[in-house]
């Protein structure tokens, strides 16, 4: 049944990748210029600020992501010092040089939303807004 309804197998991966992503929140505090790695790659790191109330101490986390290709721009309509709500997914890659063996570690950024603590109300980052999309028409926004 599969085979003859193409679509139904992107539906089905793209739940199971979207699934997949982590999200946090926090304080948007650095934001870093983006670079081109080779003539087809470019990546771009933030960092988001994260505290924790453990046993009445306050402890503060530091979490550094990269975005990569058409995603390095999600971050250019935030300002410093923002609240916001990250989402991606973890990637790991092994890596060899002169013998000896490292293995890197990726958060991936893939969206982030505004998150307005007052009414605790939620904006996406990318441009889909839902009027945008005449009714009834299915938008294909998976990367292949």
């Amino acid at each position: 049944m599969l085979l003859y309804f193409p679509k139904l197998w992107v539906y089905l991966y793209s739940l199971i990748f979207y699934n997949m992503g982590f999200e946090i929140t926090g304080k948007l505090i650095a934001k870093y210029d983006t670079i081109q790695r080779t003539e087809t790659f470019k990546t771009r790191e933030f960092v988001i600020e994260t505290s924790d109330n453990v046993n009445g101490r306050t402890i503060n986390n530091y979490v550094k992501f990269q975005s990569v290709q058409d995603r390095t721009g999600i971050v250019d309509r935030f300002t410093m010092g923002e609240t916001v709500k990250v989402h991606f997914n973890i990637k790991g890659s092994k890596w060899e040089k002169n013998g000896q063996v490292n293995y890197i570690t990726n958060l991936d950024a893939w969206r982030i939303e505004s998150v307005n603590l007052n009414t605790a109300q939620e904006q996406p980052s990318d441009n889909f807004t839902p009027s945008a999309v005449p009714p009834g028409e299915v938008v294909d926004d998976l990367p292949f």
